[in-house]
């Protein structure tokens, strides 16, 4: 039955299904030809079409702005925030199937919808869940190049060691080298993908119970969904945080194409390398602090705060710290975005969750005094264009509060979460054969003189 009859640079519609077919690769088999003419009209119609103006400050400001990926999955709107395929986070919330009712929604379904463009069935996630945990084990290799690291090595940088070292069994790498067809290349590039969507919860957890629990391997409960069978081998079986995993892993999923680790996968993806070495290139720039990493600093912030003032900081007093941060040459970390210019969504679901189950939890009540707090004075700062929070302002609370307390384990649950969006891309990016990605760059002087030709 239909849901909304729309087409935002998304696969034909969005609907939710009722059809028995379960198996995810027979839809993309069906909906690859028509996208695959769909982006040779759009080449041979409009091909020429300029979609808009380059200005030096995009050049020197790291082509901020500048119109130059195609990527399907989800679109960035600086007012609404993020849509996949055409939903916005509160109609994924609404839409997509979920374990209890008025429940988060389940990943595996928006893992669906962001390779179809529907929204499935409870049927179709339940069969997509079975699929994931039948590809999730592990080859020792990889727990013994994790354990190569010392103890003391980031959780991220032990999680790129391991995602690394699952590439030994690409199946695309393997197809390349054989000859295969380039009309080919998405269908191992898929088993590759979901191989890697099914493997990095285990390899994550295995990190996180490597570094803080003594190396206690909580194993796999195989009759749990995605979400919550990662909750489970981090350890932590509360239903209040299998459900809060659930949305955790969906809305960090995907932030359209043009952030760090979504960029850096297309990129090194464009030269035909594999799904694990690009997805392992976009960890190393999803642990940049300016990007996935900004979760960590937050929390740690917000617990400096409590440690030099107390939970129950005044706002006045919560003020003067405030500008005690921004006056010694920091930021306040969890507030801004390079795209966005109103409150994040994700910050949003996040505190409707928190209000729902932790109203009192004294972290939370800290974090809604700095939505008070922050924005007035960004905004009087005058430097800033979004003074508003984003996704990270809020995530290290909620899991603090369920017992996840190591801040610099955070980004890791963000690079779990992230493979569903960059491989669900990459498999279009195959399918649609989009070519080497390879833009022009310029030098200062090259600037200099031509804005002097043009003011000539």
């Amino acid at each position: 039955m239909a849901q909304q009859s729309t087409s935002l640079g998304s696969v034909r519609w969005l609907q939710i299904q009722s059809a028995s077919d379960l198996d995810l690769r027979s839809q993309l088999e069906e909906l690859i030809p028509e996208q695959q003419e769909c982006l040779k009209k759009l080449k041979t119609d409009y091909g020429k079409v300029q979609l808009g103006n380059i200005t030096a400050d995009m050049v020197i400001g790291g082509m901020r702005g500048i119109i130059g990926l195609l990527w399907e999955t989800s679109l960035l709107d600086p007012d609404e925030g993020i849509r996949f395929r055409g939903l916005s986070i509160p109609e994924c919330q609404k839409l997509l199937p979920a374990v209890n009712p008025g429940g988060q929604p389940l990943p595996e379904g928006l893992l669906w919808l962001l390779l179809t463009g529907k929204v499935p069935s409870k049927e179709q996630v339940d069969a997509l869940s079975k699929e994931l945990s039948s590809r999730s084990s592990i080859p020792d290799h990889v727990y013994k190049a994790i354990d190569a690291l010392p103890l003391s090595a980031h959780p991220m940088t032990q999680f790129t060691t391991g995602v690394m070292a699952l590439q030994v069994q690409s199946e695309f790498q393997k197809a390349y080298e054989n000859g295969i067809s380039k009309a080919k290349f998405w269908e191992p590039t898929y088993e590759d993908s979901l191989n890697l969507i099914a493997q990095v919860p285990v390899v994550a957890s295995y990190i996180y119970r490597r570094t803080y629990k003594n190396g206690q391997v909580v194993a796999a409960n195989k009759s749990l969904d995605y979400g919550a069978n990662f909750s489970h081998m981090l350890g932590f079986d509360d239903p209040q945080m299998l459900e809060l995993m659930r949305l955790y892993l969906t809305i960090h999923s995907d932030h359209e194409g043009g952030n760090v680790s979504a960029h850096t996968a297309h990129l090194v993806a464009s030269a035909l390398s594999d799904p694990y070495l690009s997805f392992g290139a976009a960890l190393n720039g999803l642990a940049g602090p300016l990007h996935g990493l900004a979760n960590q600093e937050v929390l740690l912030w917000i617990k400096s705060v409590v440690e030099e003032c107390g939970e129950n900081i005044t706002t006045e007093h919560l003020k003067d710290y405030v500008w005690k941060t921004l006056k010694s040459g920091k930021v306040v970390p969890g507030f801004g975005h390079g795209v966005l210019r109103k409150t994040d969504p994700r910050y949003t679901c996040q505190r409707e969750f928190a209000l729902k189950h932790l109203p009192d939890d004294p972290l939370f009540k800290l974090v809604s005094k700095l939505y008070e707090v922050v924005p007035p004075i960004l905004t009087e700062l005058g430097k800033v264009k979004n003074p508003w929070p984003n996704v990270d302002a809020h995530s290290g609370v909620l899991l603090n509060h369920f017992g996840l307390k190591e801040a610099r384990y955070y980004t890791v649950l963000f690079g779990v979460s992230r493979s569903m969006g960059i491989c669900s891309q990459l498999i279009w990016d195959r399918a649609l054969g989009l070519p080497l990605e390879r833009p022009k760059s310029v030098t200062m002087e090259w600037l200099e003189n031509h804005f002097k030709k043009v003011s000539a």
